[in-house]
């Protein structure tokens, strides 16, 4: 789904449903400035970094399109036409590539079992109505049985299970852990679980559907009313002939729609394969369950747990607790998780809290997009991480763009800085724009400083989508998905991705010249980022210093200053006791060169006498000198460079040992 077309319009829906800060005091605690701020998160989730020395780095893998190497690319392609990848088709070659990378985590994309076209009922799987699946293939985020795995991503459909757990112990010998999604604001229109242990119910199983709620109802309903499959532009299957597409739907009474949409008949642009799940917020969003005091913004996952124990708890938080419980005991090493801002805080303390008793180093990624509910997400609700998506990304995107500057960016960041450490950088995943297509950024190439800048910047940890780093276009129109974005509706191969593939040998051997030093660039940036300390340490903008006073004043200005210093660089350093880092990179497509100041009060923190300090560039290997002079270093010192168009230096000192 193309959650930002219509995200805006469901902001309503958002606040009605349990998305409100936690209390008034949550709300005045916004308002304060970032460093009163800072002890209200001190103390909450502490992201494992276990023996990594520097930045973790997750690669998102989209599972039945990685190991995929048809090439067909027909739109509606069935899987014989088009092909999917399997789970063995991540083998050991793709595991130690990914791990030479720096990789920590493997997000393995569409893994629980979704509903899909495909006919599986030799197996005992009934099947599902293209009126309300997304595409041939379905949407991952549509889940039919969270105790299953998709039966595409097996080469015997039988034996899925024992497939996909032989791929977990597959990266665990190469050190790599696996997480997967796991989607708690809605699951499919029609969930039916074969797998799940003995005594589970499945979703809806008890509800009481003459109500449009009830605190154990699973689903909100429209009592007396049933579903009525929306009228859309793109009709199931691009229009071809199935027993199954009839326009209807079995559904009495209907469910809501999973964005929230209460009518029996959804628009086209709600997400009609879906249905809401009830987590104990009444229609009028009012809650039915106790709220947790602001001060548990700073408390243990243990005191977390502790609170909710003895608590008469919505039946929707139980089903997802043993949904975890039970992906935890089979070797997942961590959750990403979809929409949940769409559900409430309060849920999210009791899951994680229960996930985290289990696993400390459980890795918890959750998708906010409101600023505003950042750190309940955090403190009350136990998150690892969020994503910086509408802060970093979203002003990157626009410099990138030639649209922005490097100040907004930097703005961004300084917004959360009192949570960096739990706020994700990215330029590319399923949802978004691939930043070599023509309406992100045109060229792969636009994305080299901008991706310096997103993994140096913060302390969180860095996401890779599959196939960013040989820059894939997005271009083909698959059926459901169109281009842009790769499609995660469809049986499609990625072809620059197919370049590295190479088949299953995972050498490049398909790729150009350029996507060959393209991968080159990000491996090199990606392992540094995993093994600098310094990224762990402290920050300082550079940028403002460096920037000249009437710097993009008017036209006549910028044409003057071109080749120097502007909004098209940005600058910053990071350090620790034993490492420091000069970070500057050029958005713009024409050479620079200037001189970067650093100022006294740095130069103080790190404790320099005078003398000289040799940086090595970390993407190149070469040395540079910095000399200072006097009898203090408290003087502004000055380092000459020149950036070739869209180059960046990665300057690093170690103290000698």
């Amino acid at each position: 789904m193309n959650k930002f077309k219509y995200l805006t319009s469901i902001i309503s829906t958002l606040l009605l449903l349990g998305c409100q800060p936690a209390s008034e005091q949550a709300e005045a605690q916004m308002s304060k400035p970032k460093q009163e701020q800072h002890s209200s998160t001190e103390n909450a989730a502490k992201p494992q970094a276990e023996d990594l020395q520097g930045k973790m780095v997750i690669y998102q893998a989209f599972t039945r399109l990685f190991g995929n190497s048809n090439s067909t690319n027909q739109p509606w392609g069935t899987v014989a036409q088009n092909g999917v990848g399997k789970f063995n088709d991540i083998n050991d070659a793709a595991l130690l590539s990914l791990k030479a990378m720096g990789v920590s985590h493997l997000w393995l994309t569409g893994v629980p079992h979704h509903a899909l076209v495909a006919d599986y009922s030799a197996y005992g799987i009934s099947q599902d109505d293209p009126d309300v699946v997304k595409g041939r293939a379905g949407s991952p985020y549509a889940v039919k049985d969270y105790y299953s795995v998709n039966p595409d991503l097996a080469v015997d459909p039988a034996k899925r299970m024992d497939e996909f757990k032989a791929l977990i112990q597959r990266a665990h010998q190469h050190g790599i852990k696996v997480m997967i999604d796991i989607v708690p604001n809605h699951v499919a229109r029609h969930y039916q679980s074969l797998g799940k242990p003995e005594g589970v119910r499945d979703f809806g199983a008890d509800d009481n559907t003459t109500v449009e709620y009830h605190k154990h109802n699973n689903f909100y309903y429209v009592p007396g009313q049933a579903f009525v499959v929306p009228d859309t532009d793109v009709k199931p299957l691009g229009g071809e002939a199935h027993p199954l597409a009839d326009g209807k739907f079995a559904e009495m009474p209907a469910k809501w729609t999973g964005n929230g949409a209460r009518s029996a008949k959804p628009d086209q642009n709600d997400w009609y394969e879906t249905v809401k799940i009830n987590y104990g917020v009444k229609p009028d969003g009012s809650y039915d369950f106790e709220r947790l005091p602001f001060d548990y913004h700073t408390k243990s996952y243990a005191e977390h747990a502790a609170f909710w124990q003895g608590k008469e708890l919505p039946d929707s938080w139980l089903k997802f607790r043993d949904i975890t419980q039970f992906w935890l005991d089979f070797g997942v090493d961590g959750f990403r998780y979809d929409m949940a801002e769409m559900v409430p805080v309060e849920f999210w303390s009791y899951l994680n809290s229960q996930i985290k008793l289990k696993n400390p180093n459980a890795l918890l990624l959750a998708e906010v997009y409101q600023p505003q509910l950042y750190r309940d997400y955090v403190g009350l609700g136990k998150m690892d991480y969020l994503y910086d998506k509408v802060g970093v990304y979203d002003s990157l995107k626009l410099l990138m763009q030639g649209k922005g500057t490097a100040s907004e960016v930097l703005a961004k960041q300084a917004e959360v800085a009192d949570i960096d450490q739990h706020m994700l950088k990215f330029l590319e995943n399923h949802d978004e724009q691939r930043i070599a297509s023509p309406e992100f950024a045109g060229a792969a190439e636009k994305g080299k400083p901008a991706m310096v800048v997103s993994t140096l910047i913060g302390k969180a940890p860095t996401l890779l989508y599959f196939g960013q780093e040989v820059g894939e276009a997005g271009a083909l129109d698959a059926g459901f998905g169109k281009a842009s974005r790769t499609s995660i509706f469809d049986y499609v191969g990625v072809p620059a991705h197919q370049g590295w593939l190479n088949g299953g040998k995972y050498d490049g051997g398909g790729l150009t010249t350029e996507q060959k030093q393209l991968r080159d660039f990000y491996q090199a940036l990606l392992s540094f980022s995993s093994t600098s300390s310094a990224l762990q340490g402290d920050f300082y903008n550079l940028h403002q210093l460096n920037l000249p006073a009437k710097a993009n004043a008017n036209a006549a200005e910028n044409a003057q200053n071109k080749g120097h210093y502007s909004e098209q660089q940005l600058s910053f350093a990071r350090w620790n006791t034993n490492e420091k880092l000069i970070v500057v990179a050029n958005f713009a497509d024409t050479d620079v060169n200037f001189t970067l100041k650093l100022p006294a009060d740095l130069l103080q923190q790190w404790g320099w006498p005078a003398g000289d300090y040799k940086f090595t560039e970390v993407l190149t290997g070469k040395t540079q000198t910095l000399t200072l002079e006097g009898e203090s270093a408290s003087q502004q010192a000055l380092l000459k460079l020149q950036l070739a168009p869209l180059d960046s230096v990665v300057l690093q000192y170690k103290a000698p040992k």
